[in-house]
């Protein structure tokens, strides 16, 4: 299985010190910027890599570092140092051509927020994308409205966002990402404004919709059960720093440290639920945690 996401040695340093200026080699000037006032080390030196077609989760509590992680990906924030390669683009070499081309062709985003136009239709909203790609009038309509029907949402393609409850509205997001077709989806905290039902059927509908895409997922949470229900493999970040990385069970079996173990320790009684044990023959129901 190939590598479809490879970040290495990534920093995202905010501070009085322009980024050009920062030597992340020189540990002299970290403990300068980490002495500042209000510096903000969000991201610290991460490595990590996603097979082509995996569930890669970022998880973490709020400030970690993980929401400027994923956005580092897209170059909506500026790495500080560090390299990106996303399929075959070295996304951190991008000039600003490319990378326009580069985030339309081969990565579509979902956002927690959604971001959707309040003034167009749920399928003017879906095929926006293809829109601004230069795609023909009657190809983008009628790919938005497969996407709109992939969503379960077949019937409310006129409708604007306003009369739509919160889950449908993700599930726009969802098919606005869907229909640019590209082979690797960003998903940050998508599902964590929904109320529980909403939201653990929002995550049943990623799990089935990957099921017949197999798409390369990045995805960001601060929950564990989201984590166990979606990922193949867990990175838990902590101050900017990946503490661990690994398939569910080791993680929840041997906590790298204590910030790992209280996770699982607030969770372990729903382990067992949550985990798929037929997913690939990947994922094996835990029935003992210590």
């Amino acid at each position: 299985m190939s590598t479809a996401i490879k970040v290495q040695k990534l920093w995202k340093i905010y501070s009085d010190i322009h980024d050009r200026d920062i030597n992340v080699e020189d540990e002299e000037m970290i403990e300068k910027i980490e002495k500042m006032d209000k510096p903000v080390i969000a991201v610290r030196n991460v490595s990590l890599e996603v097979k082509e077609g995996e569930v890669f989760v970022i998880m973490g509590l709020s400030g970690s570092g993980k929401s400027t992680l994923i956005r580092c990906l897209l170059r909506l924030l500026e790495p500080t140092s560090g390299e990106i390669k996303i399929n075959e683009y070295e996304v951190t070499n991008l000039n600003d051509n490319e990378l326009i081309d580069f985030r339309r062709k081969e990565v579509a985003m979902v956002f927690q927020h959604y971001g959707l136009l309040p003034h167009r239709t749920v399928r003017e909203n879906v095929e926006f994308g293809l829109k601004i790609r230069g795609e023909d009038k009657d190809i983008r309509k009628k790919r938005a409205l497969e996407a709109i029907e992939r969503v379960g949402l077949k019937g409310w393609e006129d409708t604007h966002p306003s009369a739509l409850s919160g889950g449908m509205r993700q599930r726009v997001g969802i098919a606005r990402a869907l229909v640019m077709d590209t082979p690797v989806l960003l998903m940050d905290e998508p599902f964590s404004g929904l109320d529980p039902l909403i939201r653990r059927e929002m995550q049943d509908e990623l799990i089935r919709l990957q099921e017949e895409m197999h798409k390369t997922i990045f995805f960001v949470t601060h929950d564990l059960n989201e984590a166990i229900r979606l990922g193949d493999r867990i990175a838990i970040m902590k101050e900017g720093d990946i503490v661990q990385t690994g398939k569910i069970n080791d993680i929840v079996r041997n906590p790298a440290d204590d910030y790992v173990k209280r996770f699982v320790q607030d969770v372990k009684r729903q382990i067992t639920d949550d985990i798929d044990s037929d997913n690939n023959n990947e994922k094996k129901a835990i029935t003992d945690v210590s």
